[in-house]
């Protein structure tokens, strides 16, 4: 007689996510958040902002995304740990308040490492986002330089200043033709 495995939590899909890993959705006090930064942190204040798609370029709702990320002297982490969640609404938005990090090793481009849980995912998919104002920082990154030049573009945030502040934008496509790159880890 076989026996059956049961899922673990990596596998299952649907708003699993949403429900126990962005607990303020349901009024629940959150685990982690998208707000890094108090007012008073030093460094200067950014947002990243972005959708996430699908591989036929519709929105991912009850998708969560995680940042980790070094604070901007590249080495003390901005909020607890440096570490944010956030959750994407029903147009498959996200969004963290944090501070630009410094760049946490020698040679390497000032990034913010990124993970994304979405439902259809069997694991999750681990990602850099880099900056679009680090231009010569970025060409340097022995990381960026392992990806092929004509993708590089796809782990760039587009630098805004908008009335509210700097944003930078990153979309993230799971699959697709505007697939973001994603790393074995």
């Amino acid at each position: 007689m076989s026996q059956m495995l049961k899922q673990t939590p990596s596998q299952t899909v649907g708003p699993y996510f949403a429900y126990a890993w962005t607990p303020e959705l349901y009024g629940r006090r959150p685990l982690a958040t998208n707000r890094l930064a108090t007012r008073d942190m030093p460094g200067e204040h950014i947002r990243i902002e972005g959708t996430v798609y699908d591989g036929e370029g519709q929105t991912v709702r009850d998708c969560v995304v995680e940042i980790w990320q070094a604070g901007p002297d590249g080495k003390h982490a901005p909020g607890a740990a440096g570490f944010g969640r956030a959750g994407t609404n029903d147009e498959g938005y996200y969004f963290f308040d944090t501070v630009k990090p410094g760049a946490c090793e020698a040679g390497h481009a000032p990034h913010i490492a990124v993970t994304v849980f979405a439902r259809g995912m069997l694991s999750h998919a681990f990602t850099r986002l880099h900056f679009s104002d680090e231009t010569a920082a970025n060409a340097e990154d022995p990381v960026l330089a392992t990806v092929p030049a004509d993708r590089r573009d796809t782990l760039i945030a587009k630098r805004a200043e908008v009335p509210g502040g700097v944003v930078y934008r990153f979309d993230i496509h799971i699959q697709g033709e505007r697939e973001t790159v994603f790393f074995d880890c």
